[in-house]
């Protein structure tokens, strides 16, 4: 049986799924597949703000954070760390800066103080921007950022004669370190990094709770949208305008009929015909913490082939999850979602048609974190981890079917951020 717009909008409307991605603002108009102006549609514009009952990440918990990062230092010999403007950065010092050809970065001592290294005539700025530390080591243009990294830490007691470098420092930062300090060790410090970040408090996982919360009503409102000869680039609008309207920004990846094989979507155009399967994926942040959904479904009525196959991607997902157990290696969980597909015919490993990555990743302020369900890592499952659910089932030149939540785990267990698919037609559990 044949589904038209209408019954196809009636559908989605009671819990269908779809996607989009896009800038457009609630009100204002979006490519149509014409190149034309259209209106946002009313599912989008009827989307109200989702920002009432955030809580930023506390000072007093970014203090915790610090303490925790100089134990581990200890721990680990390291007489301080050190990170440029990457995420880490916002994690432990709530800065944001970025990285540019002119060293600008954050010591965090084993003992005492931070310290900051920054261009001369960016210290006015910098200063607007700091909120823990007081200590700014400043740098004309022509002297060297590394000495003074160097020297900070001296200032704070050498005992181990290590510095650990944070792992998104650059190669050229860090051999800089490394001239200007004979007699240290200069060593990846991921072991402090990760073993604070990996880690989530229940603030951190709220945060990443109202992130989902919000990509999910987005997708449900951008579900409404879908048309025959829909492109790519509408339903990404529409899925933009939705989060924009929530009050968020954040990302989206679209992907029609036999392009849903490519994991991370394909470069070709597409326009959207009855009988294909949609893909959409990604998510947004609140206050940084990111969410990362994929919902898959059919434009029109499924086909026995895509249902069949939908349904053993949502139980490989189910599998994956029951797999999650306090002090289990993380690998038994791609192993637990594997079988699944391998028992059906799949695969075997990462050969397709079949399961080509890995089966989740972790997430946080980043999309992609420490750690990941995958053959090979023995890292046991700890409370406070959270990580994608994500096994994909690629059919080149036919379709892909895609699953994923997220979920964080907690004393009693795994719990999903977001509500699992529990039909083809019922993307929202």
């Amino acid at each position: 049986m044949r589904v038209n717009r209408r019954q196809f909008l009636e559908v989605a409307a009671l819990g269908a799924g779809a996607t989009a991605v896009g800038c457009a603002a609630p009100g204002s108009p979006t490519a149509g597949d014409n190149g034309s102006a259209s209106p946002v549609p009313a599912a989008i514009r009827a989307l109200k703000p989702m920002t009432n009952g955030v809580v930023p990440i506390s000072d007093e918990e970014r203090h915790g954070r610090i303490a925790n990062a100089q134990k581990l230092m200890h721990e680990q010999k390291l007489d301080a760390i050190f990170m440029e403007g990457t995420t880490s950065l916002f994690y432990f010092a709530n800065m944001r800066w970025g990285q540019s050809e002119r060293t600008f970065g954050l010591v965090i001592p084993a003992s005492g103080d931070l310290a900051y290294v920054c261009p001369k005539f960016e210290q006015d700025r910098a200063l607007e921007l700091i909120k823990f530390g007081k200590d700014v080591r400043t740098w004309e243009e022509d002297e060297s950022p590394y000495t003074a990294i160097v020297q900070i830490v001296k200032d704070r007691g050498v005992n181990y004669h290590r510095i650990g470098i944070e792992e998104r420092v650059r190669f050229f930062v860090a051999d800089g370190v490394r001239r200007s300090a004979p007699g240290m060790e200069i060593v990846d410090c991921v072991g402090v990094t990760a073993g604070c970040r990996m880690f989530k408090s229940p603030a951190e996982i709220a945060l990443m709770q109202h992130a989902n919360d919000v990509t999910i009503e987005a997708y449900r409102a951008s579900l409404a949208t879908l048309r025959e000869g829909m492109p790519q680039g509408e339903l990404a609008d529409n899925i933009t305008a939705a989060y924009k309207a929530l009050g968020y920004s954040g990302a989206i990846s679209v992907q029609f009929g036999k392009w849903t094989a490519f994991p991370h979507g394909s470069s070709t155009p597409q326009t959207l015909k009855l009988g294909d399967i949609v893909m959409i994926d990604d998510g947004v942040t609140c206050e940084g913490y990111a969410s990362d959904i994929t919902r898959t479904v059919v434009f029109g009525q499924p086909t026995s082939r895509q249902r069949d196959v939908w349904e053993l991607e949502r139980k490989a997902q189910a599998a994956a999850f029951s797999a999650i157990k306090i002090g289990a290696p993380c690998e038994s969980v791609d192993a637990a979602a594997r079988k699944v597909l391998t028992d059906a015919g799949f695969g075997p490993g990462y050969k397709l048609p079949g399961l080509p990555h890995r089966t989740g990743h972790g997430i946080g302020l980043d999309g992609h974190e420490w750690t990941n369900f995958v053959k090979g890592n023995a890292t046991p499952i700890q409370v406070g981890m959270c990580f994608s659910d994500e096994p994909t089932i690629a059919i080149p030149g036919e379709f892909g079917i895609r699953l994923e939540d997220c979920l964080y785990v907690a004393a009693d267990g795994p719990h999903f951020f977001s509500k699992p698919s529990v039909a083809i037609d019922q993307p929202f559990g």
